[in-house]
């Protein structure tokens, strides 16, 4: 099983015939994903990697049925984007772009609230339900089949998890990049739920960064879910200097509880397995399986 994504899931990509959008959106083509079109104002009517390309997100789903985007559109017009995708109902909203100004993801939480649709990223690598759904710029080679689920604020980090779970002799169920900005759509907690209550996801893998408190905040949620189904978790930034933003936006280091150490103690004391390396999470996803086998 998987969650948000699969092989039925059909997906447009808002900035279709811009270069990132060509580039990527013939990756997940290849990998076998459902795109059913793109939008490009303007161009309308036209055809784009041999799909159809669209004036409008509106237009899409009326047409092609589409129900998940994603979105390559420069900073100063991707809120928009958002915003226009989740006016058109699309369900699932994946932004791969960096850059867009906080106060503009400001409105677009604020849009989005009370639709019914769900957003990942920005400044994200997407999601991928392995084998049947790549939507996003990671390298879909990577992911094998299998019943490991991976959260995480890190683009790379992500890849290197998947690549030691599969040669762990395991698989991934579905893995989301869910952004390392300041104001993000999908937090930690919010994809570990979802990831704890799929029942063919056996295991999850949950990586974080310095800054803010959603590792905090997923870790005390899935204690008080009384939950037994493992988690292995992990901090990048551990030797970041304090009061110093760390590559992602959202990486700076504030309070006590937004180091790598206190973000560590904090999921260890609320029952996940932590590891001090990325190095070492294929070998302890396999711990935990075999444990429960």
């Amino acid at each position: 099983m998987s969650i948000l994504v699969n092989k039925d899931s059909k997906v447009i990509v808002q900035g279709f015939t811009g270069n990132e959008g060509t580039f990527h959106a013939s990756q997940m083509i290849e990998y076998g994903t459902n795109v059913v079109g793109g939008v490009t104002p303007g161009k309308g009517g036209s055809e784009h990697l041999g799909k159809p390309v669209f004036n409008t997100v509106a237009d899409a789903v009326e047409k092609a049925g589409a129900n998940v985007s994603i979105i390559f559109v420069p900073p100063a017009f991707a809120a928009d984007a958002i915003m226009e995708a989740a006016e058109a109902g699309i369900k699932v909203i994946v932004c791969i772009t960096e850059g867009i100004p906080v106060a503009d993801m400001v409105k677009v939480k604020s849009y989005i609230a009370d639709r019914d649709c769900r957003l990942i990223g920005p400044n994200c690598p997407g999601i991928i339900t392995s084998d049947e759904a790549k939507i996003g710029i990671m390298p879909g080679f990577v992911f094998k089949k299998g019943k490991v689920g991976i959260v995480s604020k890190s683009g790379t980090l992500t890849y290197e998890a998947a690549d030691q779970v599969v040669r762990a002799g395991f698989g991934i169920s579905t893995a989301i990049g869910i952004g390392g900005d300041p104001i993000i759509g999908t937090t930690t907690k919010e994809a570990l739920e979802l990831f704890i209550n799929d029942p063919e996801t056996e295991a999850v893998v949950m990586i974080g960064e310095i800054g803010g408190g959603l590792e905090a905040e997923a870790a005390r949620w899935y204690k008080a879910s009384g939950s037994t189904k493992p988690v292995v978790g992990f901090i990048a930034g551990q030797t970041a200097p304090k009061g110093r933003t760390m590559g992602h936006a959202g990486a700076i280091v504030g309070g006590d509880e937004d180091t790598a150490q206190a973000k560590m103690e904090i999921m260890r004391e609320n029952g996940i397995n932590v590891v001090d390396s990325p190095a070492e999470i294929g070998v302890t996803i396999a711990k935990v399986l075999k444990v429960l086998a």
